[in-house]
């Protein structure tokens, strides 16, 4: 990776929609030339998938909560099974094995403090290997990067 390929994965995570024309200009490269980049990019797996960012409060969700596990060591369930089932749970859209005196970290939506209850008391609460919680809510964003 050189300043040329950050130059455009700026231009990509700005707008990945954005046409390779128009990033070409910016970044001042020939077109084939950033296009033949991008491709590289993603064959390397250094560009995942290309994405939709939501506006979660235009969709009805615009409760963001985070909330911290307590993972309970027991011959049914890895921590990392545990992080990959929440990670299937409705609303649960990013989870995070981490370390000290929490164990996972979750990042979950909602369309009010009922429904975010609902998931920790509910589904959350009730896994085999989920010791103790504690849910920070958003008073609101700042700033936020996929």
């Amino acid at each position: 990776m050189d300043e040329k390929d950050f130059a455009i994965l700026e231009k990509l995570m700005e707008n990945a929609r954005k046409p390779v024309k128009e990033i070409a200009k910016e970044v001042k490269l020939p077109r084939t030339t950033v296009a033949e980049r991008i491709k590289k990019l993603v064959n390397k797996g250094i560009i995942r998938k290309f994405t939709t960012i939501l506006n979660y409060e235009k969709i009805g969700m615009p409760i963001t909560a985070f909330i911290l596990v307590s993972f309970i060591p027991n011959p049914d369930i890895s921590q990392r099974e545990l992080a990959r089932e929440i990670s299937k749970i409705e609303n649960v859209r990013e989870v995070y094995i981490i370390a000290g005196e929490w164990d996972l970290l979750l990042k979950v939506r909602g369309k009010d403090m009922e429904e975010i209850g609902k998931l920790v008391l509910d589904k959350l609460r009730g896994m085999k290997g989920v010791g103790k919680t504690i849910t920070c809510t958003c008073f609101s964003v700042i700033k936020e990067e996929m």
